[in-house]
């Protein structure tokens, strides 16, 4: 009898321990999921031109999701560029772009929209609305009309060597309302920024460069 209860103490122990485990774990993966992380990067060639793209996981905190619900827009810039190195000068920057995308919700259609420049989507949950805003691209770069110009893309369509892309997306707190700006220097509930992400680029090669090697 005394070793039955014991027993039962035992694994009632190990349950409870087990419980804190899972509870600890299932916070820690809640803590993770927030804020924005680079998930896949790529540069496509295709009918003669270049365009670097990226996927991003976006997780809102409980203080961010609040305040969009409750009518506060969010900007998010997104940022690409693509540079070759120079060992006697400054790397050269070949592309920089940035765009913005703003997320806000409609408390009387119950809908969050997308708007970019004129542009705009509506959609009928945030984990929809937020797919769109994770994959973004950089304006494709026309082979054809860059390849007499020296000071701009040409290097990358004649020269060989590898380059850097860089991509990084974050959220603009400057266009928050000016309480919440005062906020979010104050706490790291604003804090969503992917940091730079770079990756090496090798340029396609032609089949005139090819039958010259």
């Amino acid at each position: 009898m005394v070793f039955f209860m014991h027993y039962c103490k035992s694994t009632h122990s190990l349950a409870r321990l087990l419980a804190v485990l899972l509870a600890l774990w299932l916070s820690i993966s809640v803590v993770c999921a927030e804020g924005i992380t680079v998930r896949k990067t790529e540069v496509r060639f295709s009918d003669g031109s270049y365009q670097l793209s990226a996927d991003f996981d976006i997780g809102l905190n409980f203080v961010v999701d609040q305040a969009l619900t409750r009518g506060v827009p969010l900007y998010f810039i997104t940022e690409f560029t693509l540079t070759r190195s120079r060992w006697y000068w400054l790397d050269e920057v070949i592309v920089k772009n940035k765009q913005t995308a703003k997320l806000s919700y409609n408390k009387l259609t119950r809908q969050y929209r997308i708007t970019r420049g004129s542009l705009f989507q509506n959609f009928s949950s945030l984990g929809d609305a937020l797919r769109i805003i994770s994959h973004q691209s950089a304006p494709p770069i026309d082979a054809t009309l860059l390849q007499n110009n020296d000071n701009y893309m040409a290097a990358l369509l004649l020269q060989k060597g590898d380059y850097i892309a860089a991509t990084r997306m974050r959220l603009d707190v400057t266009q928050l309302p000016k309480p919440l700006q005062v906020n979010a220097l104050a706490t790291q509930d604003w804090n969503f920024d992917s940091n730079w992400y770079r990756w090496i680029v090798r340029p396609a090669v032609s089949a005139a460069d090819r039958e010259s090697e």
